[in-house]
């Protein structure tokens, strides 16, 4: 899985794993630097775990003195990293080392004669008096481990190691609910890209409706819009489909109604005007349902080899003698051996759609370039072609525009020769097919360019 910076994923992780690491340490500190006060229903079992070792070290003080007592105690604290000593009734040290920090706890049971129970960063501190073999009285003070000292251990190493279970369980509980909470969402993000993509057919995964809670609800909610958009888009091409396939029987009609009033009548520029026109609708109808096609792809698009650098020669020659009345030179500048996979019919007419655009639109006694060639991409070997004329560019904001049906720009509803709109449509359609992309741009001087990238054959094989 991906994880950007800015990912929701990773900020639910983190923080969930922060917020379970600062608890811990939270419970930790207040164990530590709290009060001193243990619960009394432990004060006998406490007492009672620091009467078995007291007892232990004075019966090594009776055999062997204060060393054997001293090195017991030493044998203790290196065994348990807690320290004990025992002291005589004055407060004298009988055995142990470092017992300075046992000195306000002694001298208080020196006092009341009473077991003194106390906790200090985290550590049970026991003093009690207990009975020498002798009839003498000693005074036994020890530390034993409790709250999360009892728990992570008192070595640096089984703090460490139990510390780090902890963190990496924490962590991997932290990751499993964020997960839980971020995976249908990344999946509602695909299917929604897929669906803004044009794949009217995307759903989300069947398994989320069965959420019982907000995710649930709005993925339900999400495969009925789906639904709802499919069918509405569904209706509108075919409506479209149908309108201009039912609009050839009358054009048709009209035709033959055409050529009988010549007959009748003789020439006249009405009906010449007319001829335009009924030209201009049928060319009209039959994009139209090209366009209707595409989008309904009712069927799959025969492919088969394309020579593109032999296709787009063909579209510029065509193009140079419909742009000599206005001065405008087309010319190509083509690799070798520019294949693809596709339709030569759909590509065809797409680029000529583009090229007749662009010679349309470019000033007076001015070029149009158009540019075929190989390019590479990583491992992806791609097709590139570029249409650039000088015309006077469209606005930023219709950039993407353009390339929906029956969009023109305010300067191409302004001209008479302004078009349907369906042209760059067509070519959009044609391109996404094919598995590629298309995309028009200002350049930094004047004019558009489109440029078309289509995979290679080569990169295909």
């Amino acid at each position: 899985m991906r994880l950007p910076a800015q990912s929701l994923f990773l900020k639910i992780f983190l923080w969930f794993w922060a917020t379970a690491i600062a608890t811990s340490i939270s419970l930790i500190l207040t164990f530590i630097f709290g009060s001193g006060s243990v619960p009394a229903r432990w004060h006998s079992t406490l007492t009672d775990t620091a009467r078995s070792s007291g007892m232990v070290a004075i019966a090594e003080y009776e055999k062997g003195g204060s060393p054997a007592a001293t090195a017991y105690l030493a044998r203790f604290e290196h065994d348990t990293q807690l320290r004990a000593c025992l002291f005589a009734p004055g407060g004298s040290v009988v055995a142990g080392i470092h017992c300075g920090s046992f000195a306000e706890l002694q001298s208080q049971i020196a006092l009341t004669h009473k077991s003194e129970v106390e906790v200090r960063y985290g550590l049970v501190r026991v003093a009690l008096t207990l009975p020498g073999p002798n009839g003498e009285e000693f005074i036994f003070a020890t530390e034993l481990p409790a709250g999360p000292r009892a728990a992570l251990g008192t070595t640096l190493a089984t703090v460490l190691e139990r510390g780090g279970v902890a963190f990496l369980v924490s962590g991997f509980i932290c990751y499993l609910l964020a997960h839980y909470l971020t995976a249908p969402i990344l999946q509602l993000q695909i299917a929604a890209r897929q669906l803004a993509a044009g794949r009217l057919s995307t759903r989300a995964v069947l398994s989320l409706r069965w959420r019982k809670d907000e995710i649930g609800d709005l993925v339900q909610d999400f495969n009925e819009m789906a639904e709802r958009m499919e069918e509405l888009v569904s209706r509108q091409r075919q409506l479209i489909y149908d309108i201009s396939h039912e609009l050839r029987s009358p054009l048709a009609r009209l035709n033959v109604a055409l050529d009988l009033g010549r007959q009748r009548k003789g020439s006249d520029p009405a009906f010449d005007r007319m001829e335009r026109d009924i030209d201009c609708l049928n060319e009209m109808i039959g994009r139209l349902l090209t366009l209707a096609r595409l989008d309904a792809a009712a069927a799959p698009v025969e492919m088969s080899s394309v020579d593109m650098t032999e296709l787009v020669a063909q579209i510029v020659h065509d193009a140079g003698f419909e742009s000599k009345k206005r001065n405008v030179i087309v010319r190509l500048t083509a690799d070798e051996d520019c294949v693809v996979q596709g339709n030569a019919g759909l590509l065809h007419s797409a680029i000529e759609n583009v090229v007749r655009n662009a010679v349309l639109y470019t000033v007076p006694d001015s070029a149009v370039e158009v540019v075929l060639e190989h390019s590479k991409t990583g491992d992806t070997d791609c097709i590139n072609l570029s249409i650039l004329d000088q015309g006077p560019g469209v606005a930023e904001s219709d950039l993407e525009r353009i390339f929906r049906p029956f969009y023109r720009t305010t300067e191409a509803r302004d001209r008479a020769s302004g078009g349907a709109g369906l042209g760059l449509a067509i070519a959009d359609r044609v391109i996404h097919t094919h598995g590629g992309t298309i995309r028009a741009r200002n350049t930094n001087g004047k004019g558009l360019e489109v440029r078309i990238s289509l995979p290679s054959l080569r990169g295909l094989t």
